[in-house]
């Protein structure tokens, strides 16, 4: 987008051990001029953990912890805790992440008071198997569901693991809006390859009964699809959205599918402000692609992954791993940006 400006590399990896193999996709929440910045540490051999810097201002960093703040304590988070996104609602917050234990990849919850003591609240996405959610998901193809949909179980079908009842759905880029609607918790989640939301009263509603019937019914909560050869291949949420006078403003990742392999770019769109899952318009370009030599080689090459914001003024500032190496901060203007997605049809 024009007018958008790179401030370069904000963090980068250390000699600590937790942090040596890259520190990126950082979960982002503004207190005033504070940016608290809860990154993905990993160590080589690709374990994840959560580590912890703030600033002062947009990327002036004032503390870095040199030992992580969120560890991997629990079974079904033993590889990886991941790509954490943070939101406040009330005097909570709430800690959305990616838990991998080498096979599984779902999404998880954890609360704090303080973002200094945190409690594991568990997985908060299904916990079904590919046979299972093929079953379940079928309801959905007379409806007009993206054959995409289908891609996972007819892949572990072709060599041999759909029968693996211990191979769950993947489900991750889990991101909580910031607010109650209709009040209700709305979270958004990516199931391969779009972005869907799911609106519910408690935590506790979020049994394996409760995404077995919202699975039979997918098409009724797909907030956006891949659209564009920008997202041609899946796209994923990134920060929780930014509530506006026109809708929800939703920065998130689109991956295009070239010769060269997969290249990650942030693209945004507009979202009804009492339906979310309607859309209002999306850019039909990236906001931002990897452009800078960090963001294009790293550990995974050519990818910018927007996970967090701040606002400072009507400068928007988004958060971003680079080349799953390092995290970025880009600035732009947030009424261009909306003028932008207004323009759009």
């Amino acid at each position: 987008m024009k007018g958008l400006e790179k401030y370069g590399i904000l963090l980068s990896p250390t000699e600590n051990e937790f942090e040596n193999d890259g520190v990126f996709n950082p979960g982002i929440y503004q207190d005033g001029d504070t940016v608290h910045i809860l990154y993905r540490a990993v160590q080589h051999g690709n374990f994840s953990t959560i580590g912890y810097a703030k600033t002062d201002g947009p990327y002036k960093i004032k503390e870095r912890y040199n030992y992580p703040l969120i560890t991997r304590d629990l079974d079904y988070e033993k590889h990886g805790v991941e790509d954490a996104r943070i939101t406040k609602i009330d005097d909570t917050y709430y800690i959305l992440y990616t838990a991998y234990d080498g096979i599984n990849t779902l999404g998880a919850l954890a609360t704090s008071k303080d973002l200094v003591h945190f409690e594991k609240q568990g997985i908060i996405t299904p916990q079904v198997n590919y046979k299972e959610y093929e079953n379940l998901v079928k309801c959905c193809d007379k409806k007009g569901l993206n054959p995409k949909y289908h891609h996972y179980f007819r892949l572990f079908a072709k060599i041999g693991l759909v029968d693996e009842k211990h191979r769950l759905l993947r489900d991750k880029d889990i991101v909580l809006f910031p607010k109650k609607i209709n009040g209700k918790f709305a979270m958004l989640h990516r199931i391969w390859p779009g972005i869907q939301i799911v609106y519910f009263d408690d935590w506790k509603d979020l049994t394996k009964s409760f995404w077995e019937d919202y699975i039979k019914n997918l098409t009724d909560y797909i907030v956006l699809d891949p659209k564009g050869i920008f997202e041609v291949n899946y796209i994923g949420a990134g920060g929780p959205p930014i509530e506006t006078e026109f809708g929800w403003l939703l920065i998130y990742h689109g991956v295009q599918e070239t010769t060269k392999g997969r290249t990650y770019h942030a693209k945004a769109a507009l979202l009804n402000i009492d339906k979310p899952e309607i859309e209002i318009s999306r850019l039909p370009y990236p906001l931002f692609s990897p452009t800078k030599k960090w963001e294009k080689h790293g550990v995974v090459d050519n990818v910018v992954f927007p996970t967090g914001h701040a606002i400072f003024g009507d400068d928007l500032y988004v958060y971003y791993g680079a080349a799953d190496t390092y995290t970025g901060v880009v600035k732009m203007s947030l009424n261009k940006l909306l003028q932008e997605l207004r323009k759009q049809p």
